[in-house]
């Protein structure tokens, strides 16, 4: 008897029909993030370095230095990932070169449209703010300094601009993430003051609607050389979100250590409209290793499938290790969040839910145990040789 057969009767004795597990896991796509092909150092310049609470430790061989060499990567990685895909980038991954971040176009990031329409994926967007003069003392959107302000503002709109350019182009919406690494190193006197002038900058930036563009921004507990305070915290984001209607980043690494995005994605989902993950493994505090099939990356996906967000949130990867081969890092996280999705699929929810409901907490211990033991890599198998990727990658 075929492993998947086997998988399929052991689901069906439970309510689960694999068919339709495969079916809505083949709508659900993952956006992988393109700085894990280069360590995040983009196209701007020749030698360009990182900064703004960045760091990519290693120098694994295969670094992408050419926008070029990245969309192959990039294809390579998406030739081992079964299911649907957009990919993400930063600004400073168009065709930028000698072109300040404050007057881009959709016309820089033409070649990566051409290449998503042929490879049939969407893309995302990220304005970049750091690794540029401009942000060189810890500050952009919350900066004292009006005309650096209005830098970052412009190169905000330019961004929200090209997002939309990818939303329209590939027919599906884009995603705009704003995130900034704004703060002190040490314990600063006004919290308050930073706060209110880059709410100011987020007014301005926001303040046209645009379509096929979903605005989302992110928060972040601290960072390489703002340690003490960080202007744009989870509390600032979420009260910015929910009162201008934006979609919510959570980023796996960007909250204390004993926090977990997955405990989150319920209680947020009930205020804001749209969600954006940034799917990473922190070890210490945000050091976006690579993802692991672990308890909190099946708790994710388990949260989004459990509650049916699938239409609210909207899913990416953020990690970036120079250490190993960067394709491979690629193929290994991405399956892993799909594989995460697939068991969160199988999971016969809705008897879980009335055991729950029912007060009949014995029952659900013993279900949700068993039910980490049940064949799911058959289904997996299954899914992988009809997508025409390999089962095992070893």
């Amino acid at each position: 008897m075929a492993t998947y057969d086997i998988a399929k009767e052991a689901y069906a004795n439970l309510g689960v029909d694999t068919e339709k597990v495969l079916a809505k896991l083949d709508t659900i796509p993952i956006s992988i993030h393109c700085w894990q092909g280069d360590d995040v150092r983009g196209f701007e310049q020749e030698n360009s370095t990182l900064s703004g609470g960045i760091r990519s430790t290693g120098n694994y061989p295969g670094r992408a230095s050419t926008a070029d060499e990245l969309r192959t990567n990039l294809a390579k990685a998406i030739s081992q990932i079964p299911g649907p895909a957009k990919i993400n980038l930063h600004a400073i991954y168009g065709d930028v070169k000698g072109i300040d971040r404050n007057i881009i176009e959709p016309k820089h990031f033409k070649s990566w449209v051409d290449w998503a329409k042929y490879k049939k994926v969407g893309l995302d967007f990220n304005p970049t703010l750091f690794a540029h003069e401009k942000a060189s003392d810890g500050m952009t959107l919350s900066h004292p300094d009006k005309s650096i302000r209005g830098f970052w503002i412009d190169h905000c709109k330019r961004s929200r601009e090209i997002s939309a350019y990818f939303g329209k182009e590939l027919e599906q919406d884009s995603v705009c993430n704003v995130w900034i690494g704004d703060g002190f190193k040490d314990v600063p006197a006004d919290r308050l003051t930073p706060r209110m002038r880059l709410k100011e900058s987020l007014d301005e930036i926001f303040s046209k609607p645009i379509s096929h563009n979903i605005d989302a921004v992110e928060s972040k507990l601290f960072g390489i050389g703002v340690e003490s305070y960080t202007v744009g915290s989870h509390e600032f984001y979420m009260g910015y979100a929910v009162a201008n209607n934006l979609a919510l980043c959570l980023d796996a690494g960007h909250f204390h250590p004993t926090e977990v995005i997955s405990e989150k994605i319920s209680a947020i989902s009930i205020f804001v409209e749209k969600m954006l993950l940034h799917v990473s493994r922190p070890v210490r505090w945000d050091s976006d290793h690579v993802v692991l099939l672990d308890t909190e990356l099946v708790a994710i996906a388990q949260e989004i499938i459990r509650h049916g967000l699938l239409d609210k949130v909207h899913i990416g990867l953020d990690f970036f290790d120079g250490s190993i081969d960067r394709v491979i890092a690629w193929v290994i996280g991405t399956r892993n969040l799909r594989k995460a999705l697939l068991i969160a699929l199988l999971e016969p929810y809705e008897t879980l839910q009335k055991t729950e409901h029912e007060f009949d907490f014995t029952k659900r211990l013993l279900m949700m145990e068993e039910l980490k033991t049940m064949p799911w890599q058959g289904v997996w198998e299954e899914y992988c040789k009809r997508k025409d990727v390999p089962v095992s990658l070893i």
